[in-house]
């Protein structure tokens, strides 16, 4: 895949020029990212939807991770994030089905990677079930469910493990179901105060819509 020209901005999000994606990560420079998360609620439960990244990604391969998400190109704004989700999980959304959840500021610096996004965050009320997901399996092998209530008390140091299931692509290109209990090691090492926030809006917004 050919390097990306990305915007870069200061601590306060002020716009000072653009770097290659490779450059971004290496010299830790501050970046805008849009980040999906779905949910749907079937009878009493309500549901967190994962991708699985894909084990060809360079950074955090075969890790669970936001539903969507992705970096904002030099020449794109915020709305322009939505073609994410029919890029990497073949549901087509338009940026007024979305609720906006908030803007989160965080870094993660692991080996020679030091990633320092604004990261825009997302929620979607999904109405699909997983046979409509299509992933683009360059980025994502995988999409699983997982109980929205398992998911807090893992982040909040109230269980050790959650149950998934979902499907991966194998291979051959072919589904196969996937049912595994996970800790956070087998989620992207985004930083505590992340998952704490998200989990926060999120159950803010679900409070008011079910």
């Amino acid at each position: 895949m050919a390097d990306e020209w990305l915007k870069i901005v200061d601590e306060n999000r002020n716009e000072i020029g653009i770097a290659l994606r490779n450059d971004v990560h290496r010299f830790g420079y501050w970046h805008e990212t849009f980040h999906c998360w779905f949910i749907r609620k079937l009878e009493d439960t309500v549901y967190l939807y994962l991708q699985l990244r894909s084990p060809n990604k360079r950074d955090y391969p075969n890790l669970l991770d936001i539903t969507v998400a992705g970096h904002l190109t030099a020449d794109e704004e915020i709305h322009d994030g939505v073609r994410e989700i029919e890029e990497e999980i073949g549901i087509h959304v338009s940026y007024e089905d979305l609720e906006k959840l908030t803007t989160i500021k965080y870094s993660i610096e692991k080996g020679d990677l030091i990633d320092r996004e604004f990261a825009h965050v997302y929620l979607y009320y999904n109405p699909y079930p997983l046979e409509k997901f299509a992933v683009q399996p360059e980025e994502v092998s995988g999409i699983v469910m997982v109980r929205f209530e398992e998911f807090i008390d893992l982040w909040l140091g109230n269980r050790n493990s959650v149950e998934i299931r979902g499907f991966q692509m194998n291979e051959m290109g072919e589904r196969e179901t996937l049912e595994a209990k996970v800790g956070k090691e087998k989620f992207v090492p985004h930083p505590p105060s992340f998952y704490e926030q998200v989990i926060k809006n999120i159950t803010q917004k679900i409070d008011n819509f079910y």
